[in-house]
Formats: structure tokens, sequence, C-alpha cells
């Protein structure tokens, strides 16, 4: 089906969500028993038509959701444990959202109930070839529709009674639109059947998405209102998937997926326990790791310990300043006799002339606007008062970084927000280093309200696409840039409060120009493997700021 307007303008046709059937009715004709259903999960494209994700895809979500049912509600489930290209997806369920890692796109998703049929049974889809080259789902009734036309030995579908102007040649697997003649392939897809919801349909209407009706998986659907909120429904069994090969690998009767690997009780992480104290779990890990840890996929995990050397920046960074703005300027500039005939490239006037800033009230008199001041290790000048400016501008936290070089003098620290840094090692090797295993990195920060030091003190800031999964190679370069990441993480460098530049939204949780790898198994967007040139690439970027190998030592 083509994109844009020749796709959706065809009809009048009805365009309704997905059917529920009566808790009287039933497939089988017997009275009161209710016709089974499956959960297909879906997402909105930008034209407002809900994809459906494979069957395989939405068994590994219900999994995950039944797994995570007696931890509270339900927060983000990585789709590149079950599917490699979709590996920059992270669907976000407390607000049904399907966020991009790479781009920070960001789709509504919705769990839909449908009654079982061939299609659903056999985790058929089928696909029309778009204009880029690829392949796109018919929405799932359609997709219904057309697989029962194909089961019935039927040369052709008419999809006019959803709305499309297109016959479906199921012969030649084209596409025909009736008023142009202009055809496009279409394909049938098999994947895993698409999960059963256990037990009984309990009224029908539009599926409730709360956290409590999201995570029961005891359910065909909505919970009763009796049993909504209260924590009391069952838990059911759930079919265990099938391939024709036999079970999905890393499954088994008694366990699901799990979103990412299961921290070992040896396994060490960096948290933030409050934006005004200091992290509790940041602390020299004592004696040797545990070999393994094992998650429910069943791969082996060797833990990582996180080793921190002496006393920590978070300090200086998360107390009350400990010196004045006016005596971090004196102490990494002297004032030079002679005034150099240039610039000053902060306030853009001549040196000769007074700064463009005026003199705070609560400095003292040693600097004037006519103050010039030389950076003691790479030289450059400026009007100290214009320094000064810039200082009280930023965090405030003791450092200065040169506007001119980025020389950095002091120990430089962010505004990253309260979270937790997680560091796993899995076997699988990533392209580009066939010759190692894989280091994976779990940031996860929850929103929350902006501190002193973030742009709108007292305003809340939002977090999306989290938890954010990242990769490195398990060689000696990998963990290197590994140790400096965790350096850059404890004095909040690693992300930052501000605004998105991919979606535009104010106040959200964003990268700090120290770039990761955010897919494992592919390159599409630019932030996976191969790169030959990343690890050199991060390694200046934590340089720049001002985390080195010095820092290791």
């Amino acid at each position: 089906m083509a994109t844009g307007s020749s796709f959706h303008s065809g009809g009048s046709g009805s365009r309704n969500g997905p059917s529920f059937a009566s808790p009287s009715s039933s497939s089988s004709g017997v009275p009161g028993q209710a016709q089974p259903m499956a959960v297909v999960w879906e997402w909105q494209d930008d034209q407002g038509f809900w994809r459906p994700y494979t069957g395989q895809v939405s068994s590994y979500i219900e999994q995950c959701l039944q797994q995570q049912r007696g931890a509270g509600p339900s927060s983000s489930i990585c789709l590149a444990q079950v599917d490699p290209s979709l590996s920059a997806y992270i669907i976000d369920i407390p607000n049904l959202k399907q966020f991009r890692q790479d781009t920070g796109k960001v789709r509504a998703v919705r769990r839909s109930l449908f009654p079982q049929s061939s299609a659903l049974g056999s985790g058929v889809l089928w696909e029309w070839a778009n204009d880029e080259g690829g392949w796109t789902a018919y929405e799932i009734r359609t997709s219904i529709m057309l697989e029962h036309s194909y089961q019935a030995g039927q040369a052709t579908a008419d999809l006019s009674p959803h709305g499309y102007n297109y016959i479906v040649d199921l012969t030649a697997l084209q596409q025909v639109n009736k008023a142009t003649s202009f055809r496009r392939h279409v394909r049938r897809q098999g994947s895993v059947p698409y999960p059963l919801a256990s037990g009984s349909v309990i009224h029908s209407g539009p599926a409730c998405s709360c956290h409590q009706c999201l995570s029961n998986s005891s359910a065909a659907g909505p919970m009763l209102s009796r049993s909504r909120h209260s924590f009391t429904a069952g838990q059911a069994n759930r079919p265990s998937l099938q391939t024709q090969q036999g079970r999905l690998p890393g499954t088994s009767s008694s366990s699901a997926y799990s979103p990412y690997p299961r921290r070992p009780l040896s396994m060490g992480s960096l948290l933030w326990n409050g934006p005004w104290s200091t992290p509790t779990s940041v602390a020299h890990t004592s004696g040797p790791p545990q070999a393994f840890g094992h998650h429910a996929n069943g791969l082996s995990i060797p833990t990582i310990p996180l080793h921190m050397n002496g006393s920590s920046s978070v300090n200086s960074a998360l107390a009350a300043p400990a010196q004045k703005p006016e005596e971090v300027i004196k102490k990494y500039m002297e004032e030079v006799p002679v005034v150099p005939d240039e610039d000053c490239i902060i306030c853009m006037e001549r040196l000769s002339c007074p700064s463009g800033y005026e003199v705070p009230a609560e400095c003292s008199q040693s600097l004037q606007p006519n103050t010039v001041g030389k950076l003691s290790k790479c030289g450059h000048t400026f009007h100290m008062l214009c320094m000064l400016a810039m200082y009280n501008n930023g965090t405030k936290d003791g450092s200065l970084q040169c506007p001119s070089c980025k020389t950095i003098y002091g120990e430089k620290t962010g505004i990253q927000p309260k979270g937790k840094m997680e560091i796993y090692s899995i076997p699988q090797s990533l392209p580009g280093h066939p010759d190692c295993g894989t280091i994976q990195i779990i940031y996860n920060i929850p929103p929350g309200i902006q501190g002193p030091e973030h742009p709108k003190p007292g305003q809340p800031y939002t977090c999306r696409g989290f938890p954010r999964f990242c990769f490195l190679p398990d060689n000696d370069k990998g963990r290197k840039v590994l140790e400096l990441l965790k350096v850059a993480w404890t004095r909040r460098l690693i992300f930052t409060v501000g605004t998105s530049s991919t979606t535009g939204e104010p106040d959200t949780v964003i990268w700090n120009e120290i770039h990761h790898k955010t897919e494992m198994m592919s390159n599409v967007s630019g932030h996976g493997y191969p790169d030959p040139n990343y690890l050199d690439n991060v390694l200046s970027e934590l340089a720049s700021q001002g985390v080195t190998e010095d820092c290791l030592k």
C-alpha cells in the first residue's frame, strides 16, 4: 500500500480498532463460552494507522510484562533482546510509547485483543512493498481478512470494506489500485503465533491501559472493576512459544524473556540516591567477583566490578560551592600588566575596552571591567569579568574551561540527574570486533524535579527512552573507555537536562556530547557497529570533558 495521500485518501470505510467478542459468544457455538482472544502489540505510524509488531515481538512484550508483574508497575522493554533489527527501540510501558534511542522519535503503542483466527494463530502477517524499498505490515484486521481469503482459495481480496481503494491479487501477490491500476508487490510473512490471552473475555470495548491492567497476565483484557487496582488478580500460565525447530531460544516452560540481563548479586552499579546527596553505591568493591551470573535467557554473564579509586568528585558537584566564584577566577587566571591588542571572544569587545558585563554586587573591587587576565596553562587572555560571568552561568563546581581551546582547569562536573549505571558482559561479538565479547552498559534515570544546578529549578524534567542500552567491545581499548565512562558518570557528565535536538522537547534528559553506541548488531543509523573509529572518537570526547587516563591513576 503506497505511502502518502494515495494510501489514505481512498475511503470512507470504517477504521475501527480491534473488535471484542461478547462474553456470551463462542467460536465453538457453546453458549456462555468466551471466544479465544489473541494479544497483538501495535505501533502508530505518522498517518495514524496502527501497525502490528510480529507475533514473536508481541509474545516477548507479554512475557516481560508477566515477569515484571510482581515488581510494581512495568517500566521499559528493550526490543533488541527479541529482534536485533529493532535494537534502537524501547517500549515505555507506563506511557505506552515507543522510543527510538538514536533519533529520539516517539510513537504511540497499544495492546489490542482480537478474536483468534488462522492468521493470528499461525503468526502470519501480510505486508506491502513501500516506496523506500522495505515492507510495511497491513493493519491487523486487513491482514486477517487477506489470510482468510488466501486460506479459502480466493483469487483476489477487495479491501474496500476496510476503506481502501485496492484489490489484492492473491495469486500474483500484487496490490492493485482500482483507480490508477498501479501495482505493487505484497507478501505473506510467517512468524511466531500471537500469544493467547489467558482466561475469558471480561468485557467489550477498548482495553484499559493502566499499570495494573497491563501487568495483569491472568486476564484476556481489562481487569474486572472489582479487581482493578486491588492487586489480587491471580496469575495464569501462558502457552509456551513454538517455532518450526521447537521452543524459542532461551525460553523454558517456567521462565520468560528478560528485557536485559538480570544483575548478578556481585555486580556493581553506580547509583544516585538523590539530587543533593552523595551516592552510596559508589565504592571500591573488595574481593573477587563471582565467576558468573545468570539471567532468564540462560546466558552466563561474567560480572564487571566497579573500582572507584580515591575520593569522588560527587561531593563537590552536589554540595554547596566551597569557593566563591571570584576566588575560582583568581585561582586559574593572573592579571596581565600589558593588555594584548585583540578581542575578548566572550563579549567580543576589544581587550583594551571595558568588559561587556557589569560587576556583580557580591564581587569585590579587585575585578573591574578593564581587568584582563591570562589562564595559567593555555595562556589565552580574556576580561576576567567575562570569565566570571561565564562561570556563574555554569555549574559553579570550582572548575574553569577555556572558551578558546577547551583546556579544563580543576575537575569539571555536570548537572546529570540522579540515576543508575549498570555494566554487564555478554559473550556475543560486535560487528567489527570478532575476537572479543561485548560490554553492555545500561543507564537508567527516572523523571524528577530540577535542582538548583539545573536550568529551571523546581520544575519537573522528563526522561524519554530509559533505560538506555549501550555497547562496547570487550577488549583492552573498550575496557579503557568503560573505566573513563564510569568517571564521567560520577562527575555527572554523561547526560544533562536541556532541550532535545530531535523532538524539541524542553526540560528533558539528553546526551551530553559523549557519544554512545545504542545499536548492537547493525549500524543503520550511525549509532551502531561496525565503526572502526568510534573508540578513538569517544576517547577524544571524554578528554574534552576533562576525563583522561590521568583520572585512572
